[in-house]
């Protein structure tokens, strides 16, 4: 964990936010020798064909279909009115 005075995170901004992002590191910032802030890097996020993308691998065929099925199996192709 890095630990930088609010002077500098004024000064180097741009540097130390690309770090942060670069690296995955916290940046505890003080003022007069005390911690006033914290900068840390956002929580990972994962999109959904990132998530499925090694089902291929672990799925044969047959399988990935009967779960694309089996997902599918309560809705239907009709059109309901919403405010009915």
């Amino acid at each position: 964990m890095q630990i930088i005075t609010a002077t500098d995170l004024a000064r180097q901004t741009r540097q130390i936010l690309d770090a942060v992002a670069r690296d995955g590191e916290t940046v505890i910032i003080e003022r007069n020798h005390t911690p006033v802030a914290r900068l840390v890097p956002p929580e990972a996020v994962m999109t959904a064909a990132q998530a499925l993308a090694g089902l291929p691998a672990i799925l044969t065929p047959q399988q990935g279909q009967a779960w694309t099925d089996d997902s599918r199996a309560d809705f239907d192709d009709a059109v309901r009115e919403p405010w009915a």
